[in-house]
Parts: structure tokens; sequence; C-alpha cells
């Protein structure tokens, strides 16, 4: 009897991740190919294209805001239908005096004594807007000169809600980085759902959505960009979509500590969102709800059904199959523990690090997890250490895909 439980403990947990990250990704992308409705972008007079607010939150971003600020107004979208608003959530650094001393009209800095976080900010930021099209991004990501047109040429175009543009990580050197595999696998993922309608959330360094279908956020939201956008399909209906010629780079993580604690407060805020949510699972939502229980739900749960796999792979040992099994397990474990010192020695195999990335990922959601169940779910963010930014990451690198 015990036997048979952890057989089928061990198979419907590999088949439920394998499901996920393997036979998922092929259906979506089949369907999009079958049943996708490429979004063709709208086309305007120069004097015809609607006014937009670039919204970026911060909290002692001093090492790159003044770059940031740059970057936005490098922008080729028309002069007098552009603004950027900073919201300065309790910045300590000089923030807020970087920004203010900005002397393009065009940008404008509204400061909060009193730390909220990111929800918090977009809330009081956002009905200050004089945008028709409101578009997110982060004091750490620096646009395409061309990436918002793209973004409003898509989002006007008929039945479009929201549009989430392309994130390219670099490194110093203007090269792809080391994870670049994964993010062009999750890249091809998101393409397929946005031709049938169905993106999930957005990337909160590039998206956007119009002012008047913009949901405040509830107290607390740790993943903005899953849960406004999603909040607002809700409501609203429409479709969220993919524009990969909207462009944006982003400096890649350097500090690995950091990018462990972002990723568990991430998982933590995977958890929280469901309770608002948790209407898109309906089966009446469609596409969107096959991608939200595949592509998320099942993702958000991985840790567990490692976990229950690994056990019960462990009492079915004796058996000559499954003890080889076991191995393979253990292999891929070991892979993922020994990566970081083979790494450090300037070696690195794919397959090295994709186990080591994978589990790592998977740890930082259970551990975002735990904390999700004592109720650890802060609004407010620990703000990543930045190096001032380089040109290289600022201007546009061109080899790196996310």
């Amino acid at each position: 009897m015990i036997d048979a439980i952890a057989i089928a403990g061990l198979w419907t947990s590999v088949g439920l991740i394998g499901f996920s990250y393997l036979i998922y990704p092929l259906v979506i992308r089949g369907a999009a190919q079958l049943l996708g409705q490429p979004t063709l972008p709208v086309t305007f007079s120069e004097d015809a294209w609607p006014r937009v607010s670039l919204i970026v939150a911060a909290h002692n971003e001093e090492a790159v805001i003044d770059q940031r600020i740059k970057n936005a107004l490098e922008t080729d979208y028309p002069f007098n239908r552009f603004e950027m608003l900073v919201g300065s959530d309790s910045s300590t650094d000089r923030t807020n005096e970087i920004v203010a001393d900005c002397e393009d009209s065009r940008v404008r800095l509204l400061a909060f004594e009193e730390r909220g976080g990111k929800a918090s900010v977009l809330n009081r930021v956002c009905p200050e807007a004089t945008g028709e099209v409101l578009v997110f991004s982060d004091a750490n990501t620096y646009f395409h000169p061309d990436a918002i047109r793209h973004l409003v040429a898509i989002l006007l175009a008929p039945g479009v809600l929201g549009v989430c543009g392309r994130l390219m990580l670099v490194d110093d050197k203007n090269t792809a980085n080391a994870d670049g595999v994964y993010w062009r696998y999750e890249t091809s993922i998101k393409k397929a759902e946005g031709q049938l309608g169905a993106v999930l959330g957005a990337n909160g360094a590039i998206y956007a959505i119009r002012k008047e279908h913009f949901v405040p956020l509830p107290s607390n939201t740790i993943i903005d960009d899953l849960v406004g956008p999603l909040m607002a399909k809700l409501r609203h209906g429409g479709r969220l979509v993919y524009a990969p010629n909207a462009v944006a780079n982003e400096e890649a993580a350097h500090d690995l500590r950091a990018e462990f604690r972002r990723r568990c407060r991430i998982g933590a805020g995977n958890f929280q969102s469901l309770k608002w949510l948790w209407p898109v699972l309906s089966p009446t939502r469609g596409w969107t709800c096959l991608a939200f229980f595949s592509h998320k739900l099942l993702r958000w749960v991985t840790p567990h059904l490692m976990i229950l796999a690994f056990v019960s792979n462990l009492w079915l040992a004796s058996r000559p199959f499954y003890a080889v099994l076991l191995i393979v397990q253990v292999l891929f474990y070991a892979a993922a523990i020994v990566g970081p010192r083979f790494a450090s020695l300037g070696k690195s195999w794919a397959v090295i690090r994709l186990a080591e990335m994978f589990v790592a990922m998977n740890i930082a959601l259970l551990v975002g997890f735990l904390r999700w169940l004592r109720g650890d779910l802060s609004g407010t963010w620990r703000r990543t250490a930045r190096r001032e930014a380089t040109s290289s990451i600022a201007l546009g690198a061109t080899n790196a895909d996310g």
C-alpha cells in the first residue's frame, strides 16, 4: 500500500513538473501557430500619438537615477506628448535631489516621506499622471529609443488591454549573460501566450496600460507587475500581449545573495497574489486559465513536487529501476551544488548551470512559500545594490536576449 502511494506520488510529481516545463511550452506554441492572432501595431501621424506618462518607483537609487532620466529623455517619442514621473518612496540618499535638479519640465518628482512600498507609490503617482497611456519601468532599466512607440502602437490596437515589452539582461561587457538560455526559453513562451492574448501579467521593467484601465493595487502587494495587469484584465477584459520590438536593457544581477533575497520575496508574492487572482483559474478564462495554471501555479509548487518526488523515490530505492532513478536525482542536485564552485574556477557547463539555476530558483520559491505562511508579506522592498550605470547598458546591447 505504501509502495503504491510512493509510486503515485513520484510519477504525479514528475509528470506535473514535466508538464509545466516541457509539455506546456510545446502546447502553447502549437496553439499559437494554429489559433494565434498576431497583434498588428496601429499607425499614427506624428501629431496623433497619445500622451504618455513614464512612471518609475524609486527608493535610494542615486547610483542610477540620473542615467535613467537621461535615457528616458532620449526617447524618440514626440517631445510634447511625453512626461516622466519619479515616485520616491522615502528615499534618504540623493535620489530626490537628483530628480529635482533636472531642468527638463517633462520630469516630475513626487516624493513621499512615509515608506509605503512600490504598490503604494504607484497608487499615488498614477492619478497624477497626465498621459492617456501609462508606461511602467524601474530605476535601473534603460529603454531603446523606440521602445515607447512600439508599446503604444500595440496597446492601442483593438481589444488590447496591456502590453509587455522585452527585457534584455546584459553584463558589464555588453554580452549575453549566463542565464541567456533560460531567458530565451521564457521569451518563446511569452511570445506564444501573447499571440493568444494570454500574457500573464507583465515585466515591471517595461509594460504599458491605458490610464483608464489602471486598477489601484491592494496594499502590501509584492508583485505589482503580475497583480496589476491581471486585476485589470479581470475588471475590464481585453488581451494582454507581448511586444518583442519594445526593448529595454537591465544589468544582470552581480550580487547573488541579493538576487536570492529578491527571488524569495517574489516567491512570497506569488502565493500572496492568489488572494486576488484566483478567478483567473476559472475555465471560462480560456487560454489565460491554462497559462496561469501551467506557467505560474505549477511552477510555484514545483519545490513541493521536487520534495515529494525525492522522498517517494527514496522509499522505492530497494527496487532496481527506482534505485537508478534516485541516482539520477542525486547527480542532478550534486551538479547544482558544485556549479558555483566550477564557476569560481572559470569553468561553466550549460547543463550544470541550468541545474544550479533550477534548484536555486525552487529553493527561493520554497523560502517564499514559508514566508507567506507566516505572514511575512511587506510591500516595501530592500533595494538591490546598484553599480553606476555603464554606457553599454544604458545605450542598449544587441546581443543579449531576455
